[in-house]
């Protein structure tokens, strides 16, 4: 008599117990799904704002605007800084346009900035002259530290005429004529007409009047120019301040 055959038994799940499991995976693959659109969306958006800032005319320069400028005509502050229209903003080599414009020999000082959304703007300090020093060519005017900076037909107006060899931020009689021009009281600015020296201790001023003064080194200026007020007060046509403790008039 033969044995009995064993069949395999088989589990079977009712399908109420399949459903939940099968709409929960449907759903989270459905949130995994949404984040990574968001994210791929969120990267295509990254890169297209970075390509639009960095590589297009979106952000791109549409003015230049100049302030501070007096002589310089704004155009020429333009010429010279050299930006292209549409250059990209955030792009800009600002230290090379800071360079190209405080080369100008009348530029004193320059700050570079940008504006959003498509501006740079340039501001610019020109130079003052202290006074000027007529050569072969005509006035050259003289600036705060000494530099030469430009050539004119006639002497600057309301500054003193300097009689100088060679005028330069390294000639000690330039460095002691701005030296003593620079820190003179704005009271006694207006009766100066010429200033002189041959050497750094040599500084001659003349004064409306016909009036002479000994300066000698721009040392102790401030001193030397309170002494001088008050000897202004008595005649005489030679003042002489070099030693302010010893100060005479003749």
């Amino acid at each position: 008599m033969s044995a009995p055959v064993r069949g395999r038994s088989t589990r079977v799940r009712p399908a109420s117990n399949r459903r939940p499991k099968s709409a929960e995976y449907r759903a989270r693959r459905r949130i995994i799904l949404r984040r990574r659109l968001v994210a791929l969306l969120t990267l295509l958006t990254v890169v297209g704002l970075t390509y639009s800032v960095f590589f297009t005319p979106l952000l791109g320069v549409h003015q230049v605007d100049v302030r501070g400028s007096v002589v310089l005509t704004e155009d020429e502050v333009r010429a010279t800084a050299a930006i292209e229209p549409g250059s990209p903003l955030v792009r800009l080599d600002l230290r090379g346009i800071h360079d190209r414009v405080a080369a100008m020999p009348r530029v004193a000082a320059v700050e570079v900035e940008r504006q959003l959304p498509g501006t740079v703007r340039l501001l610019i300090t020109e130079r003052v002259p202290v006074g000027s020093v007529k050569l072969s060519d005509g006035y050259h005017l003289i600036d705060a530290t000494g530099k030469d900076y430009a050539v004119l037909a006639t002497a600057a107006p309301g500054a003193p005429e300097l009689f100088l060899a060679a005028p330069s931020p390294e000639d000690p009689a330039t460095r002691a004529v701005v030296g003593v021009v620079n820190n003179l009281p704005e009271k006694l600015r207006p009766e100066v007409l010429q200033v002189a020296a041959t050497s750094g201790a040599d500084v001659k001023l003349t004064l409306a009047g016909n009036r002479v003064v000994k300066w000698g080194s721009a040392d102790d200026t401030p001193r030397k120019a309170a002494v001088l007020q008050v000897l202004l007060t008595r005649p005489g046509t030679t003042y002489d301040v070099s030693a302010p403790e010893l100060a005479t008039v003749s």
